[in-house]
């Protein structure tokens, strides 16, 4: 690993600027499609280790397509196939058993974990006395409890090692409120939240913690949201994300290019900040 300058050398030559991602260890949740998946393709055309968490099943909520075991299956070919070593994990982030299985083989095949992105995520509409209890718990549990729980299995390796770099994936949505998505809002406000701690909390370590925050981006949870509302992908896009330039989504790619920039030792004294990722949606 290569990409993350020690304490005693915080002016870093300037050739380790330009390294690549050869031989580091990548673990992502929600790895088999959308931003997860682009993801963890560009860190293994890099010629990282990626191990790649995601579920094997569908949720009763929301309700639409999520992971599966044939896309985790195919992910892992295209993976190797782009160059990076690979390993893959069903389960879910709230589960902490599993997830702690999946660190655990993590650290026994490759000894490691250098960058953690926390991404796996799920996104519903509702007004706020409308929702239930269970769908609030959902949504909390996700993106929110998740994201903690991976970090907790996480962390102690990157005490260890004295360093490393953990992305959340938050939103916009984890910035300011948004119609209809309280409960989408208060989970990524929370990650937000949680980065600022953990920032705190593993700087004296060398460790870096950072929230990116994307508007709505091109994936399938539009083509989810979509199904659940009896419209067009391009109108959920439109309705939750009113962007000051005139696209009505980023793609996937503009999401990979961030985390590989927030990652690298380019971005090696960001930590317990926000990255907007936002088309100007924030601005108006």
């Amino acid at each position: 690993m290569t990409t993350i300058c020690s304490n005693s050398a915080l002016g870093c030559p300037k050739k380790a600027m330009a390294e690549d991602f050869h031989n580091t260890v990548l673990f992502l949740t929600g790895a088999a499609h959308g931003q997860g998946r682009a993801v963890a393709l560009a860190f293994a055309r890099q010629g990282a280790r990626v191990a790649a968490f995601d579920l094997e099943r569908g949720l009763s909520y929301p309700g639409y397509e999520l992971g599966s075991a044939e896309k985790l299956a195919r992910l892992k070919i295209e993976l190797e196939e782009a160059g990076g070593e690979a390993l893959v994990f069903a389960g879910d982030v709230r589960d902490d058993r599993v997830v702690t299985a999946a660190v655990e083989a993590t650290i026994a095949a490759w000894g490691r974990i250098d960058v953690l992105f926390n991404n796996a995520g799920i996104s519903a509409y509702g007004l706020s006395h409308e929702l239930t209890e269970d769908q609030w718990d959902a949504m909390l549990d996700t993106n929110l409890k998740g994201p903690w729980l991976v970090g907790r299995r996480v962390i102690p390796h990157l005490i260890a090692q004295k360093s490393g770099v953990i992305i959340n994936n938050s939103s916009v949505a984890g910035l300011r409120g948004f119609r209809r998505l309280s409960h989408y809002c208060a989970s990524k406000w929370g990650l937000t939240g949680l980065t600022k701690a953990w920032a705190l909390e593993l700087a004296p370590y060398n460790v870096r913690v950072v929230s990116l925050h994307p508007t709505g981006v091109n994936t399938p949870m539009n083509d989810g949201l979509a199904f659940l509302e009896g419209t067009t992908p391009t109108e959920i896009a439109t309705r939750s994300a009113s962007n000051l330039l005139d696209v009505p989504w980023i793609e996937t790619e503009d999401v990979v290019e961030a985390v590989l920039y927030l990652a690298s030792s380019k971005a090696r004294f960001m930590t317990g900040s926000e990255f907007i990722l936002d088309a100007g949606l924030l601005t108006v």
